[in-house]
C-alpha cells in the first residue's frame, strides 16, 4: 500500500501581514494635566467663596451687634417696666421690698438700736436685691419657683 502524498500548507506568496497586538482604545476623558488644572481651579473657587461667606457672616454679626446695642436702652426700659425681679427697680420688687421692710419693723421692734432697711452696703447707689433677700421671709418652694421656673418639671 503506498501512503498518499501529504500537501503542506504554506505561507502565502510574500509573507503573512503583521499581526496587530496592540490595544488600540479611543481617547476618553481629560489628560492628567487638564485634570490638575480642573481641580486647582474649583479648589481656589471654593477658597474665595468660602473667604466671601466669612466677610459677610462677620459684617452680619457686626450689624446684629450694633443692632443690639442700640436697642440696649429700649429692651432696659421695657425690662424696667415688666413684673418679676431684675437688675433696676419694678414695682413688683419694690413692692416685694416694702413688704420685707414691713415684716422686718415688726420682728425687730423689741431690739434696741435697731434700724430697719438699713442697706448693707457703703453707697447711696441702687444695688439690686437678690433673690435670697427678695423671699426670705417667702416660703422655699416660692424662691425655688422664681430660681428655676420650670426646670424643676424637665
Amino acid at each position: 500500500m503506498a501512503a498518499p502524498k501529504v500537501k503542506q500548507d504554506m505561507a502565502p506568496p510574500g509573507g503573512y501581514g503583521p499581526i496587530d497586538y496592540r490595544r488600540h482604545l479611543p481617547r476618553r476623558g481629560l489628560s492628567g494635566y487638564s485634570l490638575l488644572a480642573l481641580g486647582v481651579g474649583s479648589l481656589l473657587l471654593g477658597y474665595y467663596s468660602l473667604v466671601r461667606w466669612n466677610r459677610e457672616r462677620r459684617r452680619l454679626l457686626i450689624e446684629e451687634l450694633e443692632a443690639r446695642i442700640a436697642l440696649m436702652p429700649l429692651l432696659q426700659a421695657e425690662s424696667d417696666r415688666s413684673a418679676g425681679p431684675c437688675p433696676a427697680p419694678v414695682p413688683r420688687t419694690l413692692r416685694m421690698l416694702r413688704e420685707n421692710l414691713d415684716e422686718e419693723a415688726k420682728i425687730m421692734r423689741d431690739v434696741p438700736g435697731w434700724k430697719v432697711g438699713e442697706s448693707r452696703f457703703h453707697t447711696e447707689r441702687w444695688v439690686p436685691p437678690t433673690l435670697e433677700e427678695l423671699y426670705f421671709l417667702r416660703p422655699p418652694a416660692e424662691l425655688d419657683r422664681e430660681k428655676f421656673g420650670l426646670q424643676s418639671y424637665v
